[in-house]
């Protein structure tokens, strides 16, 4: 059961590069998240048009968003906070993510202050490792 599908409300993205569909669980840990890639998205028009598979890059920004959409929905930071994404490290890609494929995001906070979030995040395809990273954002106010 959901926690809230009500992510547009915690992130500043929307379509098409708004990544995550629900959060089921979060604390000071960390974060357990949803994306359900249903082929409707524009980038599978293109990557690629005979087998259509989620370009790695959109596996780590969705990890990301799901972070961040966490720590947002427990009002870690305040409303109006960006996250602009600062480091990736350590991305490792095992699986391939295809059209119709949900995909649970596992987000471990190694560090939230009130300037900076480091985070690793794995993503699965049921229990099948589909990509896994570690990333640093920043935190910002427009």
């Amino acid at each position: 059961m959901a926690l809230t599908k009500d992510i547009k409300s915690l992130l500043p993205h929307r379509e098409p590069f708004l990544f995550v569909d629900e959060i089921l669980s979060a604390d000071e840990k960390g974060s357990v998240c949803i994306k359900r890639f249903t082929g409707d998205e524009f980038f599978f028009q293109g990557h690629f048009p005979q087998y259509p598979v989620v370009p790695g890059v959109l596996l780590v920004e969705t990890m990301a968003q799901a972070g961040g959409a966490a720590l947002s929905f427990q009002k870690v930071f305040s409303e109006d906070s960006l996250f602009f994404l600062a480091t990736v490290d350590k991305v490792k890609f095992r699986n391939q993510v295809r059209p119709g494929d949900t995909l649970r995001l596992e987000i471990e906070n190694l560090r939230v202050s009130a300037n900076m979030i480091k985070q690793r995040g794995k993503a699965y395809v049921g229990d099948v490792l589909a990509a896994e990273a570690e990333w640093m954002c920043l935190v910002g106010r427009p």
